[in-house]
C-alpha cells in the first residue's frame, strides 16, 4: 500500500482508467524530484513488439526502471526512444529525475507467485530530465540523501508483488547486467545446489558410489546407432568449465535462453556436458572445476561441429536431469574420475611458445586496468564483449604476464581483482602479432578461461596448489615487501597493448578490413554514437596546429606551443598575419570546464566552439577562482614567466617499519588454509602575444579516469568501485601516478574539422610497457613509437614545447583512441602519429 504523502499516488491516479475505459493517452508529469533505485536489462520477444511497435529502431535491449520519491517506488518500462540514456550511462542508479512523464500501458507480465490480477497497473517512461551529476560533484548521491533504505519502500501499483522481479515487456524469467552478456545478475543465480530433485524420489546411496555407464560405453552405443535417452547414471569429474552463452533474440520466446559448456571425464574418457536454460540458473554457480557430478536422466546427441563425437545434454524437460555433486569420499575408488590436470607456464617461457598455446598462469597482480569494451564484430548493433588489463609478475623474468581477461561468468571475482592479489588464471591462449619482433605477447580467454583470486577463498579448495609451479611462485612470493610491490602497483587509466608497429605500412596491413581514414566531421559523428566505455580506433590525417602541457590540478600554469600560420588559416576571423609559431604560457582555464573533458571540435565556418555541442570546450577566458590549495590569487593579464618545472618523479610510498610482507603473507596462506609571481618586463611580441589570447581556444582538463591510480591497500575497495562499470570517479579522491600530460590540438587535411587529444608518452613507456626500441627522442620519433625513448632521460615539458616548432606544416597519420567515459565525457588519446612524405 502506498504511503499517504506519495507522489505516485497524487500523480498517476489522475490518469488512472476505469474498469472497462482505454487507457489514458496523454502522460502524467511529475514534477518533483525521482531516484532511480535500480535499472533492470532484458532482451525483447516476439510479444514486445505489442508494447512497442517502433522498438527495433533502438535495439534489442528493454529496460525496466524503478525509481522512488522516498516514500513509495515504482516499477515502470523505459520508453526505447530513451534507451541512449541509459547506453551513455546517464540514466543510471542513483541519477536524480525531473519532470518525469510516464503513460499507462497494457498489463504486464507479472511474478508467478504474486497473487497480482490483470488488473494491475503498468507504467512507461516516456521522458524525463536526468540531473547532470558531472556538474554537481560535490553534491550527495540522490539515494543516499534520503536517508532511507529504497527496498523498505512499498511499491505504488502493485503491493503484491512478492516473489522475485521479472522483466514486464517480455516473456523472461531472468535479467542480463547492464554492460554485457556473459555473467549473471540477480539473486536467483544459486551459489548452492538447488535440493528440489532430492524430494521427487529416494536417492539410491549405494547406486551413486558405482556409475551404471562410463563415458566409453556412451560413446561406442550411440555412434553404433543406438539412441536410447536413460542410459543410466553416469559419475565424472568436472574439468573445464565455460563462461555463460546467452542466446536470446528476437525471434525466440525462450523464458531463459542460457547455455553452458563443461568438459568432464571418467576413468574410460571425456565428453562434454551441455547445460540447457534454467539448469543454468540453478547449477552454473554451484559448480566449479574439480568437483564430481552425477548424472542421470539426460539425453546424448551427436556433438555440434564434430561428426564422431557425442554431447551430454542436460535440460530442466524432456527428460528432466537430475545432477547430484557428489563428494568424492562416497565413490568407490575404482570409479574416482582423475583430477584436472594443468599447465602452467612461467613468464620465461611464454615468450619462446607458439602463437595460440593454451596455458595456466599464477602471478602476483600489479596493474588491474579499468573495465572497457568493445563490439564483438566490431559493427554497430553488435554485442558488447567487456574486458580489462592484469599485468602478473611471477618473478622468473623482467618482462611481466599481461592478460587481456574478458568477462568469465565470474563477477563476483572480477570485483575483486586487487592489485597486491594472488591469481590464476586457467585456459588462456597467447596472442603474439606478426609484426611484433621483440617478443611481445600477451594472454586472452578461451571459452573455459577461468581465473581465481585471494581474498574469496579460492585458492585453498582448487586442486593446483599442490603443483610444483605453485609451490615455486609462493617461495618468491614470500620473499617480496609489501612496500615495493606497492610502489609499482596501479589501478585503472588509459591503457594501449600491445604497442603498436612503428612502421606506417606495417600498421595499414594489420588495419586490413577496417575502416579507412576519416574525415573530421565523421570522427566526431562516431564519438556521438560510443556507448559508455565502448573502446575504438580511429585514424585521421591532421596537422599539429597547437601543443600543451599541463600537471593535474594546475591548469592555468599550462606552457604550450602554437602554430599560429596554422589556426589562422582555419579561422577566418582571427587578427592580422603574425609568427608561424609560438611559445607561451596558456591563460587561466574558465572554471566551469573543470568538471568534465570533452573532446573539442571546431570548423573553418565558425570562428569560435560552440558551447551547445555536447563535444565543445568553453572558449571563453575568464579568471579561474582561487585555488584553496596553493593559496594563488590568479589575474586574467598576467603572464607566469616561472620556467617550467621538470618531470616530477612518481609518488613513492613510506614503508611501514614493522609490516613489510603482511599482506602478501596472507595472500600466500590462502593456499594452505582455505606562486604567483609576475614579470613586468615582458617583451613586445609576449604583449602582444597575450592581448590576443582570447582567441586561443582553451585545452580540455584530462577526465580522472584517464591517469592511473597508485594503489592504495586500504581503500582498494573504493578505488575498485570507482573504476567498475557504472562508477563514479571522484576527481582529486585518490593519488594519480602521473600527474602531468601533453594535449595536442588536430586539424583535419580533408575538411579542417579541429579536435582536442591527450598525449601521453610518459605513461606508454612506463613499466606498464615492453621497452621500446631506443630513438632519438625528438617530435617525429616520440610520436612514431607514442611514448619517450626508455634508453634515455625524457625531454623536460619546456625543452619538448621548445621543439615543437618541428610539427608546423606537417602531414600526420594520426592514430586515436576513444573512450566514452558517461554522460558528455569522451577520451579521446592519441597513441601515434606517422609523418606523411611526398
Amino acid at each position: 500500500m502506498a504511503a499517504a504523502g506519495c507522489v505516485f499516488h497524487r500523480i498517476l491516479t489522475r490518469t488512472k482508467a476505469g474498469p472497462h475505459q482505454p487507457s489514458s493517452s496523454s502522460p502524467a508529469v511529475c514534477r518533483e524530484s525521482l531516484h532511480v533505485v535500480d535499472l533492470q536489462r532484458y532482451t525483447r520477444d516476439q510479444g514486445s513488439s505489442v508494447y512497442f511497435p517502433q522498438a527495433v529502431l533502438h535495439g534489442e535491449d528493454l529496460y525496466d526502471v524503478t525509481v522512488t520519491d522516498g516514500d513509495c517506488r515504482l516499477r515502470a518500462t523505459l520508453d526505447p526512444g530513451l534507451n541512449r540514456l541509459v547506453e551513455r550511462n546517464i540514466l543510471r542508479p542513483g541519477a536524480t529525475l525531473r519532470n518525469s512523464a510516464f503513460t499507462t500501458t497494457m498489463a504486464a507480465q507479472l511474478p508467478q507467485s504474486s497473487e497480482a490480477d490483470g488488473n494491475t497497473d503498468n507504467y512507461r517512461l516516456v521522458s524525463v530530465e536526468v540531473k547532470d551529476q558531472a556538474a554537481h560533484e560535490e553534491d550527495e548521491d540522490g539515494l543516499s540523501g534520503l536517508g532511507v533504505d529504497p527496498d523498505s519502500l512499498a511499491w505504488f501499483g502493485s503491493s503484491l508483488l512478492a516473489g522475485p522481479l521479472i522483466p514486464l515487456r517480455a516473456n523472461r524469467n531472468t535479467f542480463l547486467p547492464l554492460w554485457n552478456n556473459v555473467d549473471y545478475s540477480g539473486a536467483v543465480w544459486g551459489e548452492t545446489p538447488p535440493t528440489e530433485e532430492e524430494e521427487e524420489e529416494e536417492y539410491d546411496e549405494e547406486k551413486a558410489q558405482c556409475p551404471a555407464v562410463t563415458v566409453r560405453e556412451l560413446r561406442e552405443s550411440f555412434l553404433s546407432g543406438q539412441r536410447v535417452v536413460n542410459r543410466g547414471l553416469v559419475i565424472v569429474r568436472i574439468i573445464n568449465k565455460s563462461h555463460l552463452m546467452y542466446y536470446g533474440k528476437t525471434g525466440r520466446n525462450s523464458e531463459c535462453p542460457y547455455k553452458a559448456l563443461l568438459e568432464v571425464c571418467d576413468r574410460t574418457g571425456s565428453v562434454c556436458v551441455v547445460l540447457w536454460n534454467s539448469v543454468c540458473v540453478s547449477w552454473y554457480c554451484s559448480m566449479r572445476p574439480g568437483d564430481i557430478i552425477s548424472l542421470s536422466r539426460y539425453r546424448v546427441k551427436p556433438r555440434y561441429q564434430a561428426e564422431h563425437d557425442i554431447e551430454i545434454s542436460v535440460n530442466s524437460r524432456n527428460p528432466t536431469t537430475r545432477i547430484c555433486i557428489v563428494p568424492e569420499s562416497s565413490v568407490f575408488p575404482e570409479c574416482v574420475p582423475p583430477a584436472p590436470k594443468y599447465n602452467f607456464y612461467i613468464s620465461a617461457e611464454l615468450s619462446d611458445r607458439p602463437p595460440g598455446t593454451v596455458c595456466d598462469v599464477i602471478g602476483l597482480l600489479t596493474f588491474s586496468g579499468r573495465p572497457e569494451r568493445i563490439r564483438s564484430n566490431g559493427c554497430i548493433g553488435s554485442e558488447f564483449l567487456e574486458y580489462r588489463w592484469l599485468r602478473l609478475e611471477d618473478g622468473t623474468s623482467d618482462q611481466p604476464i599481461m592478460v587481456k581477461l574478458f568477462s568469465t561468468s565470474q563477477p563476483d571475482t572480477h570485483c575483486k581483482l586487487h592489485p597486491l592479489s594472488v591469481v590464476v588464471c586457467t585456459r588462456l591462449k597467447l596472442i603474439r602479432s606478426a609484426s611484433q619482433t621483440d617478443g611481445c605477447f600477451y594472454l586472452t580467454n578461451t571459452t573455459y578461461t577461468q581465473v581465481y583470486c585471494t581474498g574469496l577463498g579460492h585458492h585453498g579448495k582448487m586442486p593446483y596448489r599442490e603443483l610444483r609451479p605453485v609451490k615455486h611462485f609462493l617461495q618468491w612470493l614470500r620473499s617480496q615487501h609489501d612496500d615495493l610491490v606497492m610502489r609499482r602497483a596501479l589501478v585503472g587509466g588509459f591503457f594501449s597493448y600491445p604497442p603498436p608497429p612503428i612502421s606506417l605500412e606495417t600498421y595499414m596491413k594489420e588495419r586490413k578490413g577496417q575502416p579507412g581514414f576519416l574525415r573530421g566531421a565523421e570522427l566526431k559523428r562516431e564519438l556521438q554514437r560510443l556507448c559508455y566505455r565502448e573502446r575504438r580506433t580511429f585514424c585521421i590525417q591532421a596537422a599539429i596546429t597547437m601543443v600543451t602541457y599541463c600537471q593535474k590540478g594546475e591548469e592555468d600554469r599550462s606552457l604550450f606551443w602554437n602554430d599560429r600560420a596554422s589556426s589562422l588559416s582555419a579561422s577566418p576571423s582571427s587578427a592580422s598575419p603574425s609568427p608561424s609559431s609560438h611559445l607561451s604560457f596558456l591563460p587561466p582555464l574558465h572554471s566551469s570546464t573543470a568538471h568534465a573533458f570533452h573532446p573539442t571540435f571546431s570548423s573553418p565556418s565558425s570562428s569560435s566552439l560552440s558551447s551547445s555541442s555536447p563535444f565543445s570546450a568553453v572558449s571563453h577566458l575568464t579568471p579561474r577562482r582561487l585555488d584553496h590549495k596553493t593559496g594563488m590569487s590568479l589575474k586574467r593579464k598576467q603572464l607566469l614567466a616561472e620556467t617550467p618545472r621538470k618531470r616530477l618523479p612518481y609518488i613513492t610510498l613510506k614503508p611501514e617499519q614493522n609490516n613489510k610482507t603482511v599482506i602478501l603473507f596472507e595472500a600466500s596462506m590462502e593456499f594452505i588454509e582455505k606562486n604567483d609571481d609576475e614579470d613586468g618586463e615582458s617583451t613586445e611580441e609576449d604583449a602582444s602575444s597575450f592581448l590576443t589570447a582570447p582567441a586561443i581556444p582553451t585545452a580540455p582538463l584530462v577526465a580522472p579516469e584517464t591517469l592511473p591510480m597508485r594503489y592504495c591497500h586500504v581503500q582498494r575497495e573504493e578505488q575498485a568501485a570507482a573504476m567498475a562499470m557504472g562508477g563514479r570517479m571522484p576527481a582529486g579522491k585518490f593519488d594519480s601516478a602521473s600527474e602531468s600530460y601533453y594535449t595536442l590540438r588536430l586539424r583535419a587535411l580533408s575538411d579542417s574539422v579541429m579536435v582536442d587529444a591527450f598525449f601521453l608518452p610518459h605513461s606508454s613507456s612506463s613499466s606498464l610497457s615492453p621497452p621500446l626500441l631506443p630513438h632519438s627522442n625528438c617530435w617525429s620519433s616520440i610520436l612514431r613509437h607514442g611514448a619517450f625513448s626508455s634508453h634515455t632521460p625524457p625531454p623536460s615539458p619546456a625543452d619538448l614545447i621548445a621543439m615543437a616548432s618541428q610539427l608546423a606544416n606537417q602531414r600526420m597519420v594520426c592514430i586515436l583512441e576513444a573512450c566514452h567515459l558517461g554522460g558528455t565525457r569522451t577520451e579521446l588519446v592519441l597513441i601515434q602519429a606517422f609523418q606523411l612524405t611526398d
